[in-house]
């Protein structure tokens, strides 16, 4: 039998579930967050290789919720992105865009402060570290792993989670956070656009010799974008960078069978020299890129956040970002709901969510869609209208502001926690 009656119980404990978790029980909201695995597992090293891009705005929520200071000695300030077309030989058109996070806005640097950075780059297993520490010290969440939602019944007053462990759990509501493939959202028969690129993005450290100063690279190459960005200096004072390296998929399966000098030989050719010398260092990681968007964010006393509502290609950096608008908007709207002593879980509360973000969320899904169908390609007529366009924006201040500001996320109707503030 249930022994507790939570505000919110949220299923998968990744980045967003973790940080949804904390940031409801942050805002008072009993909350319970269940895993299949045991959540110090997600902190090894071996367990993801990737690292996140945090946006400006994204930021801002860390650190209203007791998370940045931890943090920030660990994550890279990017304080520059410089974007350019190139050909299979990795070597970068002369035509390219340049933005620089001193464009940015100028309310956000008044009063003489220093411009902030676009975003910071920080390793996976730091991030989900912080995460579970704060989470284990806030009273208002209880960690409910490992064990697995086995059924979940969703009445009309309540949500009843059957585990694995032979336990039941109640809540006003269930949050699904189990990412692009997540059975609740199947169950609930929610249906999504989904479709395969074809493409496989290879993750990897690189070591170079000289500097990256907090620059980070796109190169668009024939078989997808091949993004070098900024990471702190390894412990030993090594200049490093996070790479991601997206090929088509038959050609990327090939890439990763190399043996070690073949393959660095391959990359190194793609990253070019403007580094120095460059090494491929560390365990290689791969992943399938595809598209997922779900029909609807919202069922009877459910609600998809993060992947589990939308999985983007990564080409621009923002799917991460994407998924912390939705938990601040979530977060707001349920606090609003509960200091008017309303139903935190009712369809109306529900659909003030989905309302607020689905246009958001469906301009990156068409955004990054169309970046990559245009750009990952070798079509002559093609690569020369992108080196122009490149160029073009290159040459316009405004353009460039405006760019810069969708990539720290600071358009449109911002949540409270994304501005800095409680909800």
């Amino acid at each position: 039998m249930s022994d507790k009656r939570f505000d919110l119980a949220v299923v998968g404990a990744g980045l967003n579930g973790s940080l949804l978790a904390l940031a409801a029980g942050e805002a008072r909201l009993e909350t319970a967050l269940i895993d299949r695995v045991p959540l110090k597992s997600l902190t090894e090293a071996a367990f993801d290789g990737r690292t996140t891009a945090i946006a400006y705005t994204s930021q801002r929520l860390f650190k209203a919720i007791g998370v940045w200071d931890e943090l920030a000695d660990k994550a890279e300030p990017i304080l520059d992105i410089r974007i350019s077309d190139a050909g299979h030989d990795g070597r970068a058109s002369p035509l390219f865009v340049h933005f620089d996070h001193r464009e940015a806005a100028e309310d956000e640097h008044q009063d003489g402060h220093e411009a902030p950075p676009m975003g910071w780059i920080i390793e996976n297993r730091f991030l989900r570290a912080a995460l579970l520490r704060r989470l284990q010290a806030c009273p208002a969440v209880e960690l409910v792993a490992p064990d697995e939602a086995l059924d979940t019944e969703r009445r009309p007053d309540k949500v009843n989670i059957k585990l694995k462990s032979g336990r039941t759990l109640a809540a006003r509501l269930v949050a699904s956070a189990e990412g692009r493939f997540g059975t609740m959202r199947e169950d609930a028969g929610i249906g999504a656009r989904a479709w395969s690129y074809h493409q496989i993005a290879i993750v990897l450290v690189a070591r170079h010799e000289r500097p990256h100063r907090g620059v980070a690279q796109e190169k668009f190459l024939p078989g997808g974008p091949f993004a070098i960005l900024p990471m702190t200096d390894s412990e030993s004072g090594e200049h490093r960078s996070s790479i991601v390296w997206t090929e088509k998929a038959d050609i990327a399966k090939r890439i990763l069978e190399l043996d070690p000098p073949r393959f660095q030989a391959e990359f190194a050719r793609r990253f070019g020299d403007y580094l120095g010398h460059v090494e491929a260092t560390g365990p290689r990681w791969s992943f399938p890129l595809g598209l997922v968007h779900a029909e609807r964010y919202v069922d009877e006393r459910m609600v998809l956040v993060g992947d589990a509502a939308h999985g983007i290609h990564p080409i621009a950096g923002q799917g991460y970002n994407l998924g912390v608008r939705d938990i601040a908007a979530l977060i707001e709207t349920l606090v609003d709901a509960k200091r008017l002593g309303l139903d935190i879980g009712s369809a109306d509360t529900l659909e003030r969510y989905a309302r607020w973000r689905r246009a958001d969320n469906l301009t990156m899904v068409a955004a990054t869609d169309l970046l990559n169908r245009l750009f990952s390609n070798d079509i002559k007529p093609l690569r020369l209208a992108r080196d122009i366009g490149l160029a073009a924006v290159h040459r316009v201040p405004p353009l460039r502001r405006f760019f810069v500001r969708h990539a720290m996320g600071m358009v449109g109707d911002l949540p409270k926690l994304i501005r800095g503030e409680r909800p």
